[in-house]
């Protein structure tokens, strides 16, 4: 499955909920989600784990349908090429710089 494919997914089965809540209501979500992905990374099984990877991803592309971004072309437009900051495929950044 495509990233493109997943956003066009998780937008049927949700959208119109995602829609009403909106934004900031979302992203609450997001935040819960990415809460939880830090709870199994420190003491998860590896299914925990991915199973909370998939939910911090899922609530992404459902803020992203909210506000109409194609996940899969700003994904390819700001990494397609390397790393935004230094333009390598592996980065030569220093650790103190966000790329």
């Amino acid at each position: 499955m495509t990233i493109r494919e997943f956003q066009f997914l998780i937008r049927r089965m949700y959208h119109d909920k995602d829609a009403s809540r909106g934004v900031e209501g979302t992203f609450m979500w997001l935040t819960e989600e990415i809460g939880e992905l830090a709870t199994a990374l420190r003491s998860g099984t590896h299914q925990e784990r991915a199973m909370e990877f998939a939910d911090v991803l899922a609530w992404l592309a459902t803020i992203a349908n909210v506000v109409d971004v194609d996940l899969e072309d700003a994904i390819g437009r700001k990494y397609g090429c390397g790393c935004p900051g230094c333009g390598r495929l592996a980065c030569v950044c220093p650790d103190a710089e966000k790329p």
